[in-house]
């Protein structure tokens, strides 16, 4: 069975969108999901976009994506890729697919001059925990996440006096 992976284009934000939506069920979030189509042609398909994708199928059918942008570490001076969402639907899973669009993601990173990728994955995620070590991934377990949204977001950004 062949998998090609392509680049996405604006046409395919229906189903990148439908990408997304599995994931959030997948990860017991399903009602989560507040983006919209409107939201991801603007954000990835504009002159700057904030985002790229990457569409896997087998047999001209969709069956997976890897959604990733890039951020920037000061202590190295260099770029980096931050993988936001890698998903393959489960009727194809074990074929490849999923460790096809991880090394397209870091064929990028290195075509890109990035030191390295990174992403997160949850810790009761067994299978994506034992398919990252098996790709060479390393656990930062020192490391916590940390998040600030929604009223607190807002909150934060009222809160400084000397905002410009």
């Amino acid at each position: 069975m062949a998998i090609t992976i392509r680049p996405a284009v604006a046409a395919d934000v229906p189903q990148i969108l439908d990408f997304i939506r599995a994931l959030a069920t997948y990860e017991r979030e399903p009602d989560a999901v507040t983006a919209t189509e409107e939201d991801l042609l603007r954000d990835g398909f504009g002159p700057n976009p904030f985002y790229f994708c990457l569409i896997a199928e087998t047999e001209g059918a969709p069956a997976g994506f890897a959604f990733y942008f890039f951020n920037y570490s000061t202590w190295l001076g260099r770029p980096g890729l931050y993988l936001e969402d890698l998903f393959v639907y489960p009727e194809f899973r074990g074929l490849g697919i999923g460790k096809a669009l991880l090394q397209r993601v870091a064929a990028i990173a290195v075509e890109k001059g990035c030191p390295r990728m990174q992403w997160e994955v949850l810790d009761w995620n067994t299978p994506a925990i034992e398919f990252y070590r098996a790709m060479g991934a390393e656990f930062m377990d020192e490391w916590r996440n940390v998040r600030v949204s929604g009223t607190a977001l807002q909150r934060l950004a009222g809160s400084g006096e000397n905002r410009t």
